[in-house]
Formats: structure tokens, sequence, C-alpha cells
């Protein structure tokens, strides 16, 4: 029994690293959308322009523009005379905001602070506008303490102090790669199983191998292994490039890491053998990949919280084996997470692999039959 399915797995590997086109595929996209998604898919707002309508012109406003043209966030203050061109510009993005500064802006720090000035903020980047408007208030409470220690002003009743926990400079990278490991890793695995049973029935090969003396079992685990392996040889490239290239830590145990992609491959190549047994073709497989892709990196948690769906819908991705990923991953990179805390994430994964991998094996019995 096991030289056969050592037979079938070596089989499965040469089928794939003899194909020049399947070598590719499983090497080189994974890699380029590693480092494109890591720094296009970020959540920091740089290199902003700025439109400013300095009514007040005196010592005050200059003051204020010169902290906005300090802070390495605004990349361009762009000066206007009208507070129609401040819309306009808006209006064609040409500026990420606006800020209006009052003709009394000096004279209202005087008399009673802290003065008022307007910001217009394009609600088609909701995200960016959010993200602009909290640069924008820093930047006017820390302009309003100096203005106020340096005129006497008493102190303001309360300041906040900010610790961040996890990811001290805010880094979004930090955040994006280690989900990033579990995307790619996905996509990898699961076009791979999917692709398996259809690419020989199309090649002629699959009824050869139904009337070997192979059960149902054996070839389960022939296609599964070699999956297995090119998925964590794949999430290694991944790992390495994070931690060397990007500079993410890896705060948990590796052995950690390496049991919760083991579970999650599984899963994966569970649910890549169920479409690969179901469809005709290679065609029909990358369709039904497709088709799992997307809703389940949707339902992951990797661009959008869980918590901001609604209950019926967070309900819904407990059976989205990359919904319990991102949170090991996001644990063994950043928080150092115990294994007790994995295992809470680990055990839904298992019981996805064992679903999905027994009605893999219960089609394959059908074929047989």
């Amino acid at each position: 029994m096991l030289r056969r399915i050592l037979s079938l797995i070596v089989k499965e590997l040469l089928a794939l690293l003899r194909d020049a086109k399947s070598r590719f595929v499983v090497i080189v996209p994974p890699l380029v959308q590693l480092f494109v998604f890591s720094y296009a898919a970020t959540y920091d707002v740089t290199s902003i322009r700025l439109a400013v309508l300095d009514e007040s012109r005196t010592q005050e406003s200059r003051a204020l523009l010169a902290a906005f043209q300090g802070a390495p966030a605004f990349a361009e203050l762009v000066p206007v005379a009208r507070d129609d061109d401040l819309s306009a510009l808006v209006e064609r993005r040409a500026v990420t905001a606006a800020l209006h500064i009052p003709p009394r802006f000096a004279a209202d720090l005087r008399t009673d602070p802290p003065a008022r000035v307007s910001l217009v903020l394009d609600g088609r980047m909701s995200n960016t506008a959010q993200i602009v408007h909290g640069y924008v208030t820093a930047i006017l409470l820390d302009f309003g303490r100096a203005w106020g220690a340096a005129h006497g002003w008493p102190a303001p009743p309360s300041v906040i102090v900010e610790r961040v926990w996890f990811n001290p400079n805010m880094e979004s990278l930090w955040v994006v790669v280690p989900g990033l490991a579990g995307v790619l890793t996905m996509v990898v695995a699961l076009v791979v199983t999917a692709l398996s049973v259809a690419r020989e029935r199309e090649l002629g090969t699959f009824e050869q191998l139904l009337v070997t003396p192979l059960r149902p079992v054996e070839i389960l685990i022939g296609k599964t292994v070699p999956a297995l392996i090119i998925g964590l040889l794949e999430a290694t490239l991944i790992v390495v490039a994070a931690q060397v290239w990007f500079g993410v830590p890896l705060t948990a145990p590796v052995w950690l890491l390496y049991g919760a992609l083991t579970v999650f491959l599984l899963s994966i190549i569970g649910v890549g053998l169920f479409i690969s047994s179901l469809v005709q073709t290679q065609q029909q497989a990358i369709v039904g990949a497709f088709l799992f892709l997307v809703p389940a990196i949707i339902l992951s948690g990797f661009a959008t919280p869980l918590d901001n769906m609604p209950p019926w819908l967070q309900a819904a991705t407990w059976v989205n084996p990359l919904r319990h990923m991102m949170v090991i991953l996001r644990g063994v990179f950043l928080k150092d997470a115990a294994p007790a805390l994995v295992l809470d994430s680990l055990w839904p994964m298992a019981v996805i692999a064992v679903g999905t991998l027994a009605g893999a094996a219960w089609l394959f019995r059908r074929r047989l039959g």
C-alpha cells in the first residue's frame, strides 16, 4: 500500500514539475503578487496634496501652514485665492483635501481658543478621508498646545498618551504581508488540486488510474501529499520574504506556524479535490476555484474587519478556512500567540479539512464504483 501511494505521489510531483508552465504558475506569480500587493494594498496615506486658502495671512496662520509643510505625510500645499477654487480642486481630485483658514483665525486664538479652521475632504475615498482627517486633527492639536504654551494659556485638562501594541510604528506592511501569506498559499494549493483530476480527465489518464489496484483512500493521499508539499514550500518562500525583505517579525515559534499551515493547507486541498472531482475539464476547475476564492478572501478579514459585517455573515465565515488562518498568521507574526490561542482557530480548520477530504474520497469511490 505504501509503495503504491509513494508511486502516485512521485507521479503527481513529476507531472507538475516537468511542465514548464506549471512550474511558472506555482513559483513566479505568487512572488510577484506578494511584492505588488504588499506595496499597493497599503492602509497608509502619504504624498498628500493639500489645497490651502489662507484668509488670515498672519504670523499664526503661517506657523500653522509650516506645521503642515513639516509633516512627512503632506507632500505639497497648494495655495488658492478663492473659496470656489478649493471646491474645484477637490472635485477634480487634484488635491486630497482642502484647508480654509478664516480671516479671524489669529484674533480667535487670542480671545477664545481654540480657533476654528475648515477642512474639506473627498467622501468618494472614505478610507483616505478618515486617515487624512486624523492627520490634520493631530497637527492642529499639536499647534494648539505649542501656541498655548508660548502665550501663557493654561495646559489642557487631559492629554492622550498613545501606546500601540504589536505594531509600534503602525506599519501597514506588518498587517498586509502576513495576510498575503495565507491568501497566496491558498491560491496555489487550491489551483494545483482543483486542476489535478480535471487535467487527468482531459489527458485520458484518469481512466487508467481507476483500473489500477489503488483504492480511493490511496488516490486521495497520493493527490493530497504533493499539493501539501508545494503549499508548504510556497508558504516558506513568502515567510522568508516577509522577514528578510519586508522586515515583518515572526514572534511565535516556527513549529507553531507550520503546524497551522499544514492544517490550513489540508482544508484547502480538500476543497480543491472536491472541486476537481465534480468537474470534467480544467476550464471548469478554474471557474470552480475562482467561485471559491473570491468569497473566501472577502470573508476572511484580510481587507475589512469581520466585526463590521452583519452577525449572520460573521457566522457564515466560520466555514471559511482563510478566516481562521488570518487570525493565526497575524497572531504568530505580531502577537507571539500562545499555542492555546492558536488552537482556538486551528480546530475549525481541522473540521473543514476532515469534511472536505471525506467528501472528495466519497466522490472518488463513486468514480471507482
